[in-house]
């Protein structure tokens, strides 16, 4: 049997469930290491809002490690893939939307009234030095009820294998300098 895309093309991650953004403003993202791949391509779903004019903000940040520390934002996005319609089915076709690098701003007065979903890929190469973990933030909508998550697609794997057998991105954890029993590596 032929090896899964799952595994051998990516792995995928949560980043943020099924949150709605009105009352989970803020709630930033869980962080992806990107040790051992290449780059994460990051699916942003909106639902459609019953009225409102309000925009979500997708803003993309990075860290040195799993706990956070140093977390600081990443404008490095100047290209994206936009699906919208007031109910998606499957019929609709990807518009490239290219930009200034920085965050992704949807719309509102456009698309709340819309289904939305946004791609768009962070290269490993792209972080900065030292910075090792992505994630992303959706902003608040407003006073208006919006649904929306995001799932990372972590792409260009090291290792491919079986998914049953794929590992876990580790959290990489902070050096522990300070400590007196020795010299720092």
């Amino acid at each position: 049997m032929a090896m899964s895309a799952l595994g051998r093309l990516f792995d995928a991650c949560p980043v943020i469930a099924p949150i709605d953004c009105e009352t989970s403003a803020g709630k930033g993202g869980n962080l992806v290491a990107m040790k051992d791949a290449g780059v994460i391509t990051f699916l942003v779903y909106l639902d459609a809002a019953a009225s409102g004019v309000e925009d979500v903000v997708v803003t993309v940040r990075e860290a040195t490690h799993g706990a956070g520390t140093g977390e600081q934002d990443l404008d490095v996005v100047t290209e994206y893939w936009r699906k919208a319609e007031a109910t998606l089915d499957n019929d609709e076709t990807w518009t490239r939307v290219t930009q200034t690098a920085g965050d992704i701003t949807i719309a509102g007065a456009t698309y709340a009234t819309s289904e939305v979903l946004v791609a768009f890929s962070v290269r490993s190469a792209q972080l900065s030095a030292n910075y090792t973990h992505v994630t992303v933030d959706l902003s608040d909508p407003g006073t208006v009820d919006r649904f929306g998550c995001v799932l990372g697609l972590r792409g260009d794997l090291d290792v491919q294998r079986a998914p049953e057998n794929l590992a876990a991105p580790q959290k990489q954890e902070p050096p522990n300098k300070g400590h007196g029993l020795g010299p720092e590596p």
